[in-house]
């Protein structure tokens, strides 16, 4: 089982060939493939290596599947006794990609 540690979108993720994420937006159009660079770990069934900070010549590969938002998130402010309000809602952008190799 390789995996994988990457970096983006200042989260990171533990990804595995034919596993689908949810990452920050990424400017690639549907069905285009995507090269990580930034891998933080990477291990399989007898040995892991660990960046310092990314390993060298490593990368992961992604299908890009669809561009998207998720689902409104509401925020509302509130101060008791002052009449004071704020509701406000906000919609994040997503790239969904599934992962295709770990080199």
């Amino acid at each position: 089982m390789n995996f994988a540690v990457i970096e983006t979108g200042g989260k990171q993720y533990k990804v595995e060939p034919g596993k689908k994420i949810k990452i920050e937006s990424l400017d690639a159009k549907e069905g285009s493939s995507f090269v990580f660079d930034k891998i933080l770990l990477r291990g399989d069934e007898k040995n892991i290596t660990v960046g310092m900070p990314h390993v060298p010549n490593a990368t992961v590969e992604a299908k890009v599947l669809r561009q998207g938002r998720n689902k409104k998130v509401i925020v509302f402010k509130y101060h008791s006794k002052t009449r004071y309000r704020k509701k406000k809602g906000h919609r994040q952008h997503f790239t969904e990609l599934e992962i295709t190799a770990i080199k």
